[in-house]
């Protein structure tokens, strides 16, 4: 169940085993134990060896089984001798053939293991502490033995068979990780890969209180928490058992057993047992899926988003509600944190017409973010948001009231760190008569202005006539002409502005300053004097398409 860190990692070839004699039926020995698990916060406890296995040996605290009733005690007795044969003929075989065998003859160059029964913490159910594979002069409260340690209380019920595999492959673990290829597993897949033990083994069918449904209760009640942020909680146990059963369903077994044997660990060594495959997904592809996954649980809505093992087909996480009122108009604006690999869902309800989503996250994060639409529970459409490197992206769903019953935003962030990362959502939504009306007075307002932008050009073309000696330009114009209509000309460029004809001298000659203020113009008005023509500067010569302009200014249009 949990692993003890060991920081003195030395090379373990540097020492010989330690030869000693093997256990023997009834001795009585003390051990080291861990006073965080203990129930009394021991740190050493005497122990009686009750049985001895093919593979195991298996010791019983001594002051708890002494203090047991006559009754209690042939129980224990009698459990044991199944839980042993179970050891023998299932757990061992099974276990070492798929992933491996632990350290053998190991550091007690015993070919037993020890399994310790003492008194725990009630959260407590079992640990493995790989201090004990090492000598004691490396690690001081080493017991020098393959060893796992057990609640005794569990003894008097069938379930220990799951709690003896679940430590018994963390055993393993560390001979395959560790010893074999030099590297430290991550807990958090540590901990997945012994909590498939039990389904490997099969013990989780029919079993109305099993391992797995355990589990699956304890993810219902935190299904957000964090794939990879194991904070050794009865939470983290709930998350890491699911997704990997969902892994294991979908893409095989062997992924388990490919990245134990990679020098890889955590993510990367589950990507490489992809790759291995030739699976053309990401871990992180895979996590979204299980996410969608969890909420639909329907296969018929595509073979990523269902479990196939029948005792998780009818598994499914009630997303948070976001209601949205039967206004005409509804604008919202949503805040949220959440941390990496973790799962998330917002089911958005009611509202009328136009449904627009936008998503913003913080830039740092990687960001993934899915939607599911539905009309019922059973016709459901997935898509996804387009995110840029901003982290941002929208949806509008048109007539969503009409169309769909609901709409289930997924979102995730995939980076490594272990802190939160904040997103918002802004949510709005407008009915169909709403806009129109909207529509209607916008069209009402556009008229209005067009009747006042025709009153100031009239009133313009007034003052225009009052200010210039000409009613417009008969001809075309060039650098260097003195004529009457220059005059006019320059009459019309001075009534532009100090921005158009900043001397505003009135000459009737076309010199410099004409020209540079008729450029001026020109580019103004770019869109209907130069494209046309296929310019982007200014000429600076009154030709056509200038003369056309100046006339229609002088005339009000």
């Amino acid at each position: 169940m949990k692993k003890i860190a060991f920081i003195l990692l030395f090379f373990l070839g540097c020492f010989g085993p330690i030869f000693v004699f093997a256990d023997s039926q009834g001795q009585i020995k003390d051990f080291f134990v861990d006073n965080i698990y203990d129930l009394l916060a021991r740190e050493k406890i005497s122990a009686v060896l009750q049985k001895i296995s093919q593979g195991a040996y298996f010791y019983l605290e001594k002051n708890w089984f002494e203090g047991l009733n006559l009754e209690g005690r042939e129980k224990i007795v009698q459990n044991l001798e199944i839980l042993s044969q179970e050891f023998d003929v299932v757990i061992y075989p099974q276990l070492t053939s798929f992933f491996g065998s632990e350290w053998k003859p190991g550091i007690d160059n015993d070919e037993r293991i020890t399994v310790l029964f003492q008194q725990m913490k009630e959260e407590t159910a079992g640990y493995f502490n790989n201090g004990d594979e090492f000598p004691q002069v490396q690690s001081p409260r080493s017991n020098e033995r393959e060893m796992i340690y057990l609640a005794a209380k569990n003894l008097f019920s069938d379930k220990t068979k799951n709690y003896l595999v679940h430590e018994f492959i963390h055993l393993i673990i560390f001979n395959q990780k560790d010893r074999l290829r030099g590297v430290s597993e991550e807990i958090w897949l540590n901990e997945a890969r012994a909590e498939y033990g039990p389904t490997y083994l099969g013990y989780d069918q029919g079993e109305q209180n099993s391992n797995l449904q355990q589990r699956i209760n304890i993810f219902l009640e935190n299904p957000s928490d964090s794939l990879i942020n194991w904070q050794n909680q009865k939470k983290d146990y709930g998350s890491v058992n699911l997704f990997t059963q969902y892994l294991v369903d979908h893409y095989g077994k062997e992924i388990l057993t490919d990245s134990l044997y990679s020098k890889e660990v955590g993510l990367s060594s589950l990507n490489y047992a992809l790759e291995k495959k030739k699976i053309d997904k990401k871990i992180s592809d895979i996590f979204f899926d299980w996410l969608i996954a969890i909420f639909l649980n329907n296969c018929s809505l595509g073979q990523n988003y269902c479990y196939k093992n029948q005792q998780l087909q009818s598994l499914k996480i009630i997303p948070s509600l976001i209601f949205l009122p039967s206004t005409q108009k509804t604008n919202i604006q949503l805040n949220y944190s959440i941390k990496s690999w973790s799962g998330h869902w917002y089911r958005i309800i009611g509202g009328e017409g136009d449904l627009e989503i936008e998503f913003t996250g913080v830039k740092n994060g990687l960001f993934k973010t899915a939607y599911v639409l539905c009309q019922n529970s059973q016709d459901c459409q997935v898509d996804y948001f387009k995110l840029n490197k901003e982290q941002k992206g929208k949806v509008i769903i048109r007539d969503f009231g009409k169309n769909y019953s609901s709409l289930t935003l997924i979102p995730a962030v995939f980076n490594n760190e272990e802190e939160f990362f904040n997103f918002s959502l802004s949510i709005s939504a407008e009915s169909a008569e709403e806009k129109e009306k909207l529509i209607a007075e916008l069209e009402i307002q556009i008229e209005e202005l067009k009747t006042k932008i025709r009153e100031i050009k009239a009133r313009i073309a007034e003052i225009l006539k009052q200010k210039i000696s000409c009613r417009g330009l008969i001809q075309n114009l060039y650098y260097g002409l003195r004529a009457t209509e220059v005059r006019c000309l320059q009459e019309f460029l001075k009534f532009q502005g100090p921005e158009i004809y900043p001397k505003g001298l009135i000459t009737g000659f076309f010199g410099p300053l004409t020209r540079e203020a008729i450029v001026r113009f020109q580019e103004k008005y770019a869109s209907e004097i130069l494209a046309s023509q296929g310019l982007k500067k200014g000429t600076g010569q009154i030709d056509f398409f200038t003369r056309s302009k100046i006339n229609k200014i002088l005339e009000g249009e």
